[in-house]
């Protein structure tokens, strides 16, 4: 695809999430609490919480803010009850969005999420009207360079599901959610080391834009990204080059 670059697109979201580190220690501690809550609060039987607590060591989120969370989770601390819902709907040029939420108001958090979708040209659409062109997986990003076949070799023997050498040289490795974690650290005793790993919606087909729609486009998710009931975002939208 002209002027797309998937590794480009790896690099330009992971650095837009650096970013916003400063903030998201609040974020961090409600996937915790949701997690803790919902599959317990030992991260060797949860594997929600697991990736959760993970990431967050990852933000240098401090530990005694992360056992807290926990904590709430599990009941030994008084903590707010949080409700999952996800929103979807549409951006510049139609690319796909959906919007993860975690919150103690539906109805003000679903007002946020509709004024972000319309005050930046997108639309707010019916549950199901996009999710089904994303795959929930689990995605390891591998820099261009990468030895390929011990790469692959590595990855379907730590059992991922699919190996994907993409045409600028990255290689993506990708996982069922729950095995996420394991197939990273598998990867990484073999010495292989992700420049960028999530559990994530992927996109079955990317929607590219350029010029004045990109920017309009990341106005749109960082309006959503901004939203203190906001989880995460996911789009098709791919920036050109």
């Amino acid at each position: 695809m002209a002027g797309h670059s998937k590794w480009a697109n790896i690099q330009h979201r992971k650095g837009r999430q650096d970013e916003k580190r400063g903030a998201a220690f609040s974020k961090l501690a409600k996937e915790i609490t949701v997690a803790a809550k919902m599959g317990g609060g030992d991260i060797n039987f949860n594997p929600r919480l697991r990736m959760a607590v993970d990431k967050a060591k990852g933000q240098n989120m401090p530990k005694d803010k992360i056992d807290n969370a926990i904590k709430k989770g599990t009941g030994e601390l008084e903590g707010v009850n949080y409700e999952e819902i996800r929103y979807e709907g549409y951006g510049v040029a139609g690319a796909a969005v959906m919007v993860d939420c975690l919150t103690d108001n539906k109805t003000r958090t679903v007002a946020d999420v509709r004024h972000a979708f319309s005050k930046h040209g997108g639309n707010m659409g019916s549950d199901g009207c996009v999710a089904f062109q994303f795959k929930h997986c689990g995605q390891l990003m591998f820099a261009p360079g990468t030895d390929e076949e011990a790469l692959m070799d590595a990855a379907l023997e730590a059992g991922a599901e699919d190996v994907v050498t993409n045409d600028d040289g990255s290689i993506e490795v990708i996982t069922a959610p729950n095995d996420f974690s394991d197939v990273r650290d598998a990867l990484e005793a073999a010495g292989f080391k992700a420049e960028f790993g999530e559990v994530t919606m992927k996109p079955d087909n990317e929607t590219e834009l350029s010029g004045d729609e990109a920017v309009k486009m990341q106005k749109l998710l960082d309006a959503l990204e901004s939203l203190d009931d906001v989880q995460e975002v996911y789009t098709s939208a791919a920036f050109g080059d």
